[in-house]
C-alpha cells in the first residue's frame, strides 16, 4: 500500500507517505506558509524514495475541522493530485489525527479515551471523543462544534487524555468533564504522519472517496462573515 497524505488544517503544513506500513513525514509549524511548503514537501517525500507519484494507490488529507483557508488548501491539492493520477482519497478528520498522535505519544492502554478539542474561534471548540482500539482512536459520538461548557464525556471509558488547542479553555468546560480527564495536552496539532495511518486503516474498510467528493468538513453549518464598508 502506497499512499500519500497532506495536512494543512491547522498551523502546521506537513505531508507524509506511507509505504506498506513505513511512514516518513515533512512538517513545518508555519501558519501563513501552508501554499509555499506543501508541494516542496510532496516533491521531497516522493523523491527520497525515487517514486514517481503514479506508482502511489491513494492519496489521504484532513478534511477538518479546522482553519478555514487550511482545509481549502489541502482539499485544492489533494483533489488536482486525486484527478491526475486517477486515484481514490481517504479523507481523515483532522480531530481524530491528533488523537491517534495522543494515543501513540502517551502509550495509551487498549480501550482508553481521548478527547479532543480545537480553538473554533466565535467562543466554541471543535469537540470529538475517541477510544484506543488497537493503537488507532475509534470515534465513539459525533464530533461537533460548541461552546466549551457544553462539551460531554461518553459513559463506559476510564482514562480519558485531553488533546488539542481547545483544552486551553479547561476552566469553562464542566467540572464532570474535567475531573475525568487526568493528563492534558493542548500543543497537539494535526500531522500528516497521523493522518496516513489512519487513511491506511479507513482505505481497506471502503472508505475512500472519488476526487470530486473530497470536500472539507467545518462542522458549523453557518459561518458569520463580517462585510466590509463600501463592498
Amino acid at each position: 500500500m502506497k499512499l500519500l497524505a497532506l495536512d494543512t488544517s491547522s498551523e502546521g503544513c506537513s505531508a507524509a507517505l506511507s509505504l506498506d506500513g513505513r511512514v516518513t513525514e515533512r512538517f513545518e509549524l508555519a501558519p501563513r506558509g501552508h501554499t509555499r511548503l506543501l508541494m516542496p514537501m510532496i516533491r521531497e517525500l516522493l523523491a527520497a524514495e525515487s517514486m514517481a507519484p503514479a506508482a502511489l494507490d491513494a492519496l489521504a488529507f484532513a478534511c477538518g475541522p479546522g482553519s478555514f483557508t487550511g482545509l481549502r488548501i489541502a482539499t485544492g491539492v489533494v483533489q488536482g493530485l486525486a484527478y491526475g493520477l486517477e486515484r481514490p482519497v481517504v479523507p481523515v478528520s483532522s480531530l481524530a489525527a491528533v488523537a491517534a498522535e495522543a494515543i501513540m505519544r502517551y502509550e495509551l492502554a487498549e480501550g482508553a479515551g481521548v478527547a479532543v478539542a480545537f480553538d473554533a474561534r466565535m467562543g466554541e471548540v471543535y469537540w470529538g471523543c475517541y477510544r484506543n482500539v488497537g493503537g488507532l482512536p475509534e470515534l465513539l459520538a459525533d464530533e461537533r462544534v460548541c461552546p466549551p461548557d457544553a462539551v460531554t464525556l461518553p459513559d463506559g471509558v476510564t482514562g480519558w487524555l485531553g488533546a488539542g488547542s481547545g483544552w486551553a479553555f479547561s476552566e469553562q468546560m464542566p467540572p464532570e468533564v474535567v475531573s475525568r480527564v487526568t493528563t492534558v495536552d493542548d500543543g497537539l496539532v494535526p500531522r500528516a504522519a497521523f493522518v496516513a495511518r489512519l487513511a491506511v486503516r479507513d482505505y481497506a474498510r471502503g472508505r475512500s472517496v472519488p476526487a470530486a467528493e473530497a470536500q472539507p468538513v467545518y462542522l458549523r453549518d453557518e459561518v458569520a462573515w463580517k462585510k466590509l464598508p463600501g463592498r
